[in-house]
């Protein structure tokens, strides 16, 4: 229940909907956009918030899903149903297209079985009736018109009109011809008059050609015969084309009777068409305002973490503003919120925020807050903002305001959320705060759910003072004397009337006369809370830059610890295999002096068989010495100059350098022309290059001097000219040519039309300007490159 029903405009809901029609691909997406309601059973709506997300995760994520036409095949089917009607051509191509798209989803989700539950829960038990679109691809062709050899009646038909037509035309030539050489002829051709083709006669000869006169010149100096011998084959072809027409109707009712069973499937796939645009739509926004899926609960409770207006976000957006996020709790423990502050402070859109995402959540919306966010459901919404005066019902501002407390007091319960701005205004604050501390009173005994905004003093120690209520404020700079947008909750908040009205520029002596005229004890209230405003910013500011220095003494201490045990580890490694080298070395070095004592003694200590086992046994001591690295010394590479051969470093290709760019080399290999860094070349002399490469690259080099960027293609045939023109294209583009000048002539400019589009597809050409008037004008199309 929403009590106004003009809530959904005040909160910002229905501006939410219209944004979501704007994504919408079809009209039946829309029209479901506009029947969205606050909803209040808790498994419809975490269906249709999975639903979006799921989908949201599709876009953001997966491979497109293949939904390329939307249709209306539902007032199709309807149309279908009907004994005796028939669909035509372009219906039933709006069928077959809308049957392809369903099909092609049904198969995408398919290939990703139980990824996306919730959305494959949409054609669960769908059948996939291919046999609707078979029937229909027998009778209409991709271009939504029907086959000419339907049937061999229509086929027979079709051959005649061709023949007929064909005869008719070849009829009124010869006679135009005989016309044209007795000169009583007009100027021009041949021409169509009341769908017939005519013949333009001067009108003094108009008795000299039997026939039929359609039309004449506005001068009347020309008139438009048919002749008498095409008159008879044109009727020919009007009856053939009426039958034509009745052997279609035929065919189209057929098939539509074939199709009539179909119909309840038919309405079923316009059903799954129309949800997956409107579920698009949806993830669609929630893309725009960068919303998540937030906890839900089936509690009248909820849990705001840095949770942002959607309609503000969209307009900071557009600005490259930032959003002050909110973060807000309403709970068993913390039932009401009353929210004070300074005007212009944000209370009224804390309030709003909370309201539209609270609706937009149990509308089945994402929400632009943290996915941490917890949402309950709750079964009434009762919001009193602005102005609801009524000169018809006779209702002043403050009478409607009470009006609408007797009906939040006598319906809300404890599943209610209220939303009240500027509690008890309108009338004397003297009798106005008692009559709004009562209502609180009232609705708090209730076990209401709710956020009031109030800048009176008498609410704020109520809500101290009561068990469920709690004060909150927005935060203020009563140094800059700049709102910071931030709700903190504990704490009421002052209205900062007198400071605010010192900035804007109010005369001395007249804010010293207001100091004078309220009581001490609210002077000091106030003064109370501007210093605790004030007091608690400075522990905001030193708590944000001890939890800053702290996560970076947190960041240091584990990179710290990680160092350390990276190092650790690898010692302890590097230690291992140390010492299983040297005890590996040990143990052959035992066994070679082992050895070598033992031959000495075989060969009774023989000095040459002594002196060569020393040095054996030396060798195997240089083999196990560490030898110090000396630095390689980098090779000189002889100075490279155009005309120089050279190879790449990491292949065989051998080219020869054109030009040399700081750091650059350019390189001739055949035609092909490549830039390499001067550190990947290789100098090589002329002789270790092959006689074929250099023979290459002297043809080539041949042919660049006698290529010209012009070509003349006029009198060619479109095919024959483009493809002497991509040829032309191919060598510009090797050779490095900055333009090319294409003759194409004048005429009625298809092959200058035909060009350009060829010209266009290739990203390698800049633009296309047509030759000076003088010289040639359009009749001569240069192509500048990149």
């Amino acid at each position: 229940m929403l009590y106004p029903k003009n809530s959904i405009d005040k909160l910002g809901f229905t501006e939410v909907k219209e944004l979501i029609k704007a994504h919408c691909l079809s009209e039946m997406g829309q029209a479901m956009v506009d029947k969205i309601q606050v909803m209040a059973d808790y498994g419809q709506i975490h269906k249709f918030l999975s639903q979006a997300n799921e989908f949201k995760n599709i876009l953001q994520n997966d491979a497109p899903l293949p939904i390329h036409h939307f249709f209306d095949i539902k007032s199709l089917a309807n149309k279908a149903k009907v004994e005796g009607a028939f669909l035509n051509e372009e219906e039933f191509y709006k069928v077959q297209a809308s049957l392809s798209t369903v099909f092609a989803v049904i198969a995408y989700f398919n290939e990703r079985e139980g990824q996306y539950p919730n959305l494959e829960a949409l054609f669960e038990h769908l059948p996939i009736e291919k046999a609707i679109i078979r029937k229909i691809e027998q009778v209409i062709d991709a271009k939504g018109k029907i086959k000419p050899n339907v049937s061999r009646e229509l086929e027979d038909i079709t051959t005649g009109i061709a023949k007929a037509e064909q005869e008719a035309r070849k009829k009124i030539d010869q006679v135009f011809k005989n016309a044209a050489a007795s000169s009583w002829t007009a100027d021009g051709s041949l021409t169509i008059r009341d769908g017939r083709l005519c013949i333009p006669l001067l009108a003094e000869n108009k008795r000299k050609l039997k026939g039929f006169v359609h039309d004449e010149s506005a001068s009347g100096q020309t008139v438009y015969i048919e002749p008498e011998e095409v008159f008879t084959l044109n009727n020919r072809i009007r009856d053939l084309e009426f039958e034509r027409r009745r052997e279609i109707v035929k065919i189209l009712t057929h098939l539509t009777t074939e199709l009539r069973p179909y119909v309840p499937l038919l309405l079923s796939y316009h059903g799954l068409l129309t949800k997956m645009d409107f579920v698009r739509a949806k993830a669609l926004f929630a893309i725009d305002i960068e919303a998540a899926m937030p906890q839900v609960v089936n509690e009248p409770v909820f849990k705001l973490v840095n949770a942002r207006h959607p309609l503000l976000y969209l307009s900071f957006k557009k600005e490259h503003k930032t959003v002050v996020p909110l973060n807000v709790q309403i709970d068993e423990g913390m039932r009401i919120i009353v929210v004070s502050g300074p005007n212009a402070g944000g209370k009224s859109v804390c309030m709003k925020t909370v309201g539209l995402l609270q609706m937009m959540v149990q509308a089945g919306l994402l929400i632009p807050a943290d996915e941490a966010s917890t949402i309950g459901v709750f079964k009434q919404f009762f919001v009193d903002i602005g102005d609801d005066q009524s000169i018809e019902s006779d209702l002043s501002t403050y009478s409607a305001h009470l009006s609408k407390m007797k009906t939040f007091v006598e319906q809300a319960n404890g599943r209610s959320l209220i939303l009240i701005d500027e509690f008890g205004t309108g009338t004397d604050p003297q009798f106005g705060g008692p009559i709004a501390e009562a209502v609180l009173e009232s609705l708090n005994h209730k076990k209401v759910r709710g956020m009031v905004t109030t800048h009176y003093s008498n609410l704020k120690i109520f809500s101290g003072n009561t068990d469920g209520i709690e004060n909150a404020s927005m935060l203020f700079n009563n140094v800059q004397m700049q709102p910071l947008y931030i709700l903190e909750v504990g704490k009421p908040g002052s209205s900062y009337a007198f400071e605010i009205a010192q900035k804007i520029g109010l005369p001395q002596n007249v804010l010293n006369l207001a100091k004078n005229k309220i009581s001490s004890g609210q002077k000091s209230v106030d003064t109370l809370l501007v210093g605790l405003e004030r007091e608690k910013r400075e522990i905001l500011d030193t708590r944000v830059k001890l939890d800053r220095q702290q996560r970076q003494v947190d960041n240091l201490l584990a990179e710290n610890e990680k160092l350390k045990n990276y190092l650790e580890e690898n010692k302890k490694q590097l230690i291992r295999e140390a010492k299983e080298q040297a005890k590996n070395i040990i143990l052959d070095a035992n066994k070679l002096v082992e050895n070598t004592i033992s031959q000495i003694k075989s060969s009774n200590a023989d000095k040459e068989k002594t002196r060569t086992l020393r040095e054996n046994l030396t060798r195997e001591v240089e083999k196990n010495t560490a030898q110090a690295e000396t630095p390689k010394r980098a090779e000189a590479i002889d100075e490279l100059k155009p005309g120089d051969w050279v190879k790449l470093a990491d292949s065989e290709t051998v080219g020869q350098v054109m030009e040399i760019a700081r750091d650059n080399v350019i390189i001739a290999i055949g035609d092909l022309r490549t830039v390499a860094k001067m550190k990947r070349v290789q100098k090589v002399s002329k002789a270790a290059v092959p006689k074929d490469v250099r023979r290459n690259l002297t043809t080539s080099t041949g042919d660049m001097s006698s290529f010209s960027p012009e070509i003349d293609v006029r009198g060619m045939r479109t095919e024959d000219a483009l493809a002497a023109i991509e040829r032309l294209f191919d060598r510009a583009l090797m050779m490095g040519f900055g333009n090319l000048k294409i003759l194409h002539g004048k005429g009625d400019g298809i092959l200058r039309k035909m060009i350009r589009q060829y010209l266009k597809k290739y990203d390698q050409v800049d633009r296309m300007e047509d030759e000076h008037a003088d010289r040639g004008g359009d009749g001569i199309t240069y192509v500048y490159l990149k």
